[in-house]
């Protein structure tokens, strides 16, 4: 184990890991998963994913499959179902660092390696039960490996081969052909713009090849083998195609949709980006030259970018594999700025004070107190969380941020990036803490428990706009999602009792347009921290921001 594999380990583990379990499965994609894996369980079927009692051909086995393993184990929960995304967040930090390490030294990969362990876009999304981290963990696996095992001297690169391999393959097992076009988006370009000779043995190549198709295909085909061409048709062509070239799944968004995204997920590091303006303009102006492993990381960052920014559907989650080439370049220009170095005669130099890091620290520590001060202005609205765990909170991330800000103007400027990881590590655990549950009985578990109670003789249970994808994890009991008055209203017409969950402003509409009466079971307030915009933290409303849930009968 190399020196810095351990503090980045207990970096990553406290902010993918702490309070992992704690807050609902949301309402949200996470759902699916976690839902289809305890079908999964429940029935023994571990070829075809079920969702809600009915096939989910949309995507491929592997994060059923993982979860599902991991249910075997503990139960259907909340950290079994969210554990595989953050055990994919810790691998994505030690696979950065390597490359950082590997390509600029061990300053730059343990920085680098602290920046993707610290960042929001992956704490976020590391914490829901969703395949995208680690699918962008097998894409960078299998960039990375394939790069080094073509472009570098290696006594041994047919491990480099094996694991290019296993990356690709279990990328395509994790979400289908995404897994390997965008690893061949960036290494082909990469291996004809540096026109080196690849001393790979071909046997290392077909062995890598075998392995890939190995772990890649033999589901596939026991999916035609159960469904036939039904399936092939609706996944490849409807989920991904479909997915890539129309509005189908996704609204339509403008080409620069991803900018501001990366952006916001490389926080709280992204103000120190500032430390590129000195070589860019120095690149423009022609006294600067791109380096070859620039060149490699720039092309690793801008060609999958260019790839999702060209897709008509586009999620912001789609783009997660852009940040680790960008935190190694972060990484590799904060440390240029900050290191100090010996001059010919020995003697110790330390840099002059670099205003881009400056800056961008100090801009650093003025979002987390922002963030602070934001989350105790939307206290009023974390109904699942103790006013004084939010108290704390607050002022916690407030501190840290006060302490950035120090740092940064202070003589210690230099130590103002380790400051940022550290303040990061206390605010990311905090926010789950203190913002997004206080691991009790959150709304849809509570309204679940309602409808097991009051469904007494397997009466069809629906959804309206509320619930309509975690409900069925939590009661165990089929769902019908009812889209328009009119589903709504063959519905509750039925001959039989039926219970419904909606928003109570809707069931009050469906009352006064319909000409119904429903009988009203049980009320409860929600808010969907799935949801949450940038709007919520600025402008907290009660009124818009908290709804009432109701459970109700048709008689």
């Amino acid at each position: 184990m190399h020196r810095i594999t351990l503090p980045l380990l207990l970096l990553a583990a406290l902010t993918f890991f702490a309070g992992l379990g704690r807050g609902a499965i949301t309402d949200s994609d996470e759902a699916f998963y976690a839902e289809s894996s305890r079908e999964m369980v429940a029935s023994g079927d571990w070829v075809t994913p079920y969702y809600n009692y009915q096939p989910r051909f949309q995507k491929p086995i592997l994060y059923y499959w993982l979860t599902s393993a991991t249910y075997l184990v503990s139960g259907p929960s909340e950290l079994g179902a969210r554990l595989w995304a953050a055990l994919a967040g810790v691998g994505l930090v030690l696979i950065t660092a390597a490359c950082g390490r590997r390509w600029y030294g061990e300053t730059t990969g343990l920085l680098a390696g602290a920046i993707v362990a610290t960042n929001f876009g992956y704490f976020s999304i590391g914490r829901m039960a969703l395949p995208d981290l680690p699918l962008t963990f097998c894409i960078t696996l299998s960039i990375w490996a394939a790069l080094v095992s073509t472009l570098e001297p290696e006594r041994s690169p047919r491990k480099f081969v094996i694991l290019a391999a296993l990356g690709l393959g279990l990328g395509f097992l994790m979400k289908g052909p995404v897994g390997l076009i965008i690893p061949a988006v960036v290494i082909i370009p990469v291996l004809m713009i540096e026109r080196r000779s690849i001393g790979l043995n071909p046997l290392d190549i077909v062995l890598g090849f075998v392995v890939m198709l190995a772990i890649a295909t033999p589901w596939y085909f026991a999916m035609w083998a159960r469904h036939g061409n039904d399936y092939l048709q609706s996944f490849f062509v409807g989920d991904n195609f479909e997915r890539f070239a129309t509005d189908r799944f996704n609204d339509p968004r403008p080409w620069w949709f991803y900018l501001p995204v990366i952006a916001g997920g490389l926080l709280p590091w992204t103000p120190l980006a500032l430390t590129w303006l000195g070589p860019i303009t120095q690149l423009l102006r022609g006294r600067r030259s791109v380096g070859i492993i620039d060149l490699r990381l720039l092309l690793w960052a801008a060609l999958p970018l260019v790839f999702y920014s060209l897709s008509i559907g586009k999620q912001p989650r789609y783009v997660l594999p852009v940040l680790p080439p960008l935190a190694i370049l972060l990484a590799s220009s904060i440390v240029e700025r900050t290191q100090e170095w010996r001059d010919l005669d020995g003697v110790r130099s330390t840099p002059r004070r670099a205003l881009p890091v400056v800056i961008g620290s100090l801009l650093s520590g003025v979002f987390f107190v922002a963030l602070g001060v934001s989350l105790y202005r939307a206290q009023p609205l974390l109904i699942n969380v103790q006013p004084v765990y939010t108290t704390m909170a607050s002022c916690l991330m407030a501190t840290a941020g006060a302490l950035v800000m120090v740092a940064s103007v202070s003589n210690a400027w230099r130590s103002a990036p380790v400051v940022i990881a550290l303040a990061a590590a206390i605010t990311l655990p905090v926010v789950q803490y203190g913002a997004l549950s206080s691991g009790g009985d959150d709304t849809v578990k509570q309204m679940a428990n309602l409808v097991v109670q009051h469904r007494t003789a397997n009466e069809p249970v629906a959804t309206l706009g509320v619930f309509v994808r975690n409900l069925v994890f939590y009661s165990g009991i089929k769902t019908t999602d009812v889209i328009g008055d009119e589903q709504v209203k063959n519905f509750l017409s039925q001959p039989n009792r039926a219970l419904l969950v909606a928003p109570s402003s809707e069931v009050d509409r469906l009352e006064r347009e319909l000409g119904i009466t429903l009988n009203r079971i049980a009320e409860l307030r929600y808010f969907n921290e799935a949801g949450v915009r940038i709007r919520t933290l600025l402008w907290p409303d009660r009124d818009r921001d908290l709804i009432k849930v109701v459970l109700v009968a048709n008689r």
